[in-house]
Order: structure tokens, then C-alpha cells, then sequence
């Protein structure tokens, strides 16, 4: 017997017998049987509780409602076979277009005969505007621990003019009341202005994290302490399935359309790259985006980035992990945004402490310990015009000894290859920070696609 015809035989008696019970073989080979059993339901015909009706074998559901056969033979004989008006025929023509000849298993039917409808994605549903406006009061700002430690306890503290522009730049908060008093809002803005979330975050006075929190979860709790209804933005809003849905920083594309990107993880670190390497007041200058944590380096938030020079900064890891899983992505991220190019520095991978990298660190660790001013000096040498970069195919893993982010008047030394022995934390990171200022400086890219 053919291939063919093993799969086509079992199937003929489910077309063409007609009697109900038996098939051409002298077995029970019928799909579709009568309920067996004392179970009855309620006649189509008579409306009497004495229907019996009829049910699939390979799914164990019953077909529709009005196949069956009423048990009250001489007043009322209703009886309705699903081989006799062709629904058995029907079924399983539709499943061979499903499927072809191959044999439909009863996992595959009960997919078939259940499965909805795609339906269209939801819109999103934005945080209140409103809301968002009350933590950019002027006033909260003497409050915000985060702020306030830019500019009285960091190392190097910033001008306050420059911190201002920031947080404009961002559209930073802070939260007045409750257990969060005092956290600065980092608002996920997208490339529309629409508002997706709120992340919360309290620092102590070294600026680190001692609370992480979104601003739509802090009102939440509020009202349901207070037994208090919750206001209808916010019962919509919960309903969203992912908050965090764009980066943060994304509402800048749209006022910087050619600029380059630094992609980080977290907001912070990218508050802190602005600070340090400058606003983006040139179409050649940085600007600084996160993407929220490890996981959201994902195409849906990075399609945007579509057409742009993506300089990657991924967190420190436990034998570098992030950084090989992020490049490996942003591989396959660029055969799909076409024009685009993502650019890894592993200037931290390579130098940093095994301690830093279990800790997890991130750059802004280190660009807070060391002088701003040492990123905006204006006697910068002049770097000769690199050749247009040939069309671009893959990722670009920077080495070492492209790394080179700032430059003196003299040149500066080569970073050493990573060696396998362990290697002490440099004392001052300056020679290290200035080479990766420079490499940012020196990359030569198309404005456009």
C-alpha cells in the first residue's frame, strides 16, 4: 500500500457510509457516533428532554446542537445524521486543506475547530498627562535626592545649567509624597510624546539605588489603602500588557532625526552619558537612550532606531553575558533595519575587574568618578575625515584599540589585550574614558539611511 493510500483509506468510511453505526469493514469505525449513555437533552423538534445527541470521537465535543435523534421513535422521529446532510463530508474537506493527506490527529482537530481568530493588536493606552505635569514642579526639585546629589555630593559636581537642561532634555520629576518622597521620575516618552510609563526610582547620597518603583503602581496603592476607586485613565491603563513599551529618551529621535545614538540599560547611565559628552546640539552629537533592562533589548523597541549609528553600551556581567547576548541580537536586528548600524565598545569588558563585572556595573559607574570637564575641553585635535563606511552588513565589535573616545595633543597608548589573569582596577580610569570619548568623536557615519 502506498503512502498515500494508508492515509486515505481510514478516512473513506467517514465520507461515504450512511447507515449510522457500522462501516464497510463490520467495525465501529464511524468518527461521529451517538451520545452513549442515559444523558438527554432537549429535542430541536418536540422540545422534549429526550434527545440524544451526536459527538465527535476524536475530540470527545459534540457537533452542533441540532444533530442527534429524538428517543420519542413513533411522535416525533427527529433524527438528524451528519453523514446524510454532509457535514461529515464538509469537515473533513476542510481539514485536508488544512492539512493534505496528512492524517489529522485528535490534538490537530481540536486545534482546527477551536483556535480563534487572530485578532488586531489593542492601541495602547498612555499614562495621564496630567498626572505626569504634577512631578515637573518647579519646587520638588530641592527635594530630589538624585538631583540634588549632582549637584552638592558627586565627586565632580555639575553646573547647575547643565543639570537644568537635562532635565528638561528628559523631562525629569520627582515624586512629593508617600513612602517614595523625594525619587526622581524617569518618564518613557515615545517618538509621539505619548507617555508609556513612569519608573520611579530612590537613590541614597552616593546615588545609588535603594528603591525601584513605577509611578502608575505608587497611585495604585494610594487609592486602594484609601479605599479609594481608582480614576478611569488608570483602570485603562492597567489593562496595557507590557507598560515599559518604548525608550526612554525615544521622544528624542523625532527632535534630533540624524544624530547618533548611545544605547545603554538604564536611564540613569544615560542621564549620566548626556552630562558628561554634552547635549546634542549638533547633528553629530550624542544622544543618550536606555532601554530599561537586559531584557527589553528587543527589536520591538529598537525598531525605531532605524536608519542610525547605535553605539552599545551593555552592563557589566558574570563572564560576559549581556555583551555576547545583546551582539548576537543586534546581528540579527540589523538584516532587518536596513541603513542601520550597532557598534559594541568592549572598552569595560576588557578592563574591567571581575568583581565589577558580578556587581554587574555599567559606564555611568565609572564616568561619575571622573571629571566631567574633561569631556567638553574645545582644544581637541582634529581628526582627519575617515572614508565612508562600506554598506553595512553586520555588527562592528570595536577593539581596544579603537576605543577611543577623547584625545589629548599627544597620542595616547594602545589599551593593552585583555590577559586571562585577573587585573586590578586602575586607580584613575582618565587615559581609559578619554579613548572612548574619541572613538564616539572619531566614527565617521551617514546622517541618513
Amino acid at each position: 500500500m502506498s503512502n498515500l493510500n494508508k492515509y486515505l483509506v481510514p478516512l473513506v468510511p467517514l465520507v461515504h457510509s450512511t447507515n449510522g453505526t457500522n462501516g464497510t469493514n463490520g467495525t465501529n469505525a464511524h468518527r461521529y457516533i451517538l451520545e452513549k449513555g442515559s444523558k438527554k437533552h432537549f429535542c430541536p423538534d418536540c422540545n422534549k428532554k429526550t434527545f440524544v445527541r451526536y459527538i465527535d470521537t476524536e475530540t470527545g465535543d459534540y457537533l452542533p446542537k441540532q444533530y442527534g435523534r429524538c428517543d420519542r421513535e413513533s411522535k416525533c422521529s427527529y433524527h438528524l445524521n451528519p453523514y446524510k446532510d454532509g457535514y461529515a463530508k464538509m469537515i473533513w474537506e476542510q481539514e485536508q486543506k488544512v492539512t493534505g493527506v496528512t492524517k489529522v490527529t485528535v490534538q490537530k482537530q481540536k486545534y482546527f475547530r477551536t483556535q480563534p481568530k487572530p485578532q488586531p493588536t489593542p492601541e495602547p493606552v498612555y499614562f495621564d498627562f496630567d498626572t505626569f505635569k504634577q512631578t515637573l514642579q518647579p519646587e520638588r526639585y530641592e527635594k530630589n535626592t538624585f538631583i540634588q546629589n549632582l549637584f552638592y555630593r558627586v565627586q565632580f559636581p555639575f553646573e547647575a545649567d547643565e543639570v537644568i537642561k537635562v532635565i528638561q532634555l528628559y523631562r525629569l520629576g520627582t515624586v512629593k509624597n508617600g513612602y517614595r518622597a523625594g525619587a526622581i521620575t524617569f518618564p518613557f516618552i515615545d517618538i509621539n510624546d505619548n507617555i508609556r510609563a513612569i519608573q520611579v526610582k530612590q537613590f541614597d547620597k552616593t546615588n545609588h539605588t535603594t528603591g525601584t518603583d513605577f509611578l502608575h503602581s505608587i497611585i495604585e496603592k494610594h487609592h486602594t489603602r484609601n479605599n479609594k476607586p481608582l480614576p478611569e485613565w488608570l483602570e485603562a491603563y492597567q489593562k496595557n500588557d507590557l507598560k515599559v513599551s518604548c525608550l526612554f529618551g525615544e521622544h528624542l529621535l523625532s527632535k534630533y532625526p540624524q544624530n547618533p545614538v548611545a544605547l545603554v540599560e538604564a536611564p540613569k547611565t544615560a542621564v549620566y552619558g548626556t552630562l558628561c559628552f554634552g547635549l546634542p546640539e549638533t547633528p553629530e552629537s550624542i544622544i543618550c537612550l536606555a532601554v530599561y533592562n537586559k531584557s527589553s533589548f528587543s527589536f520591538d523597541k529598537l525598531k525605531v532606531l532605524k536608519g542610525r549609528f547605535v553605539y552599545v553600551f551593555p552592563d557589566l556581567s558574570k563572564d560576559g553575558k549581556t555583551f555576547k547576548e545583546w551582539e548576537t541580537k543586534a546581528k540579527e536586528y540589523e538584516s532587518r533595519l536596513p541603513g542601520t548600524r550597532f557598534i559594541f565598545s568592549d572598552l569595560l569588558e576588557q578592563l574591567a575587574p571581575e568583581r565589577d563585572k558580578i556587581d554587574g556595573k555599567d559606564i555611568a559607574d565609572y564616568l561619575i568618578k571622573q571629571d566631567w570637564r574633561l569631556f567638553r575641553k574645545r582644544n581637541i585635535q582634529e581628526q582627519q575625515p575617515r572614508p565612508t563606511p562600506e554598506k553595512v552588513t553586520k555588527v562592528t565589535k570595536v577593539t581596544p584599540q579603537q576605543n577611543i573616545l577623547f584625545s589629548h595633543a599627544e597620542p595616547l597608548p594602545k589599551v593593552e589585550v585583555f590577559k586571562p589573569e585577573p587585573i586590578e582596577q586602575p586607580e584613575n580610569w582618565n587615559n581609559e574614558i578619554s579613548e572612548l570619548k574619541q572613538f564616539l568623536k572619531g566614527q565617521h557615519y551617514q546622517p541618513n539611511p
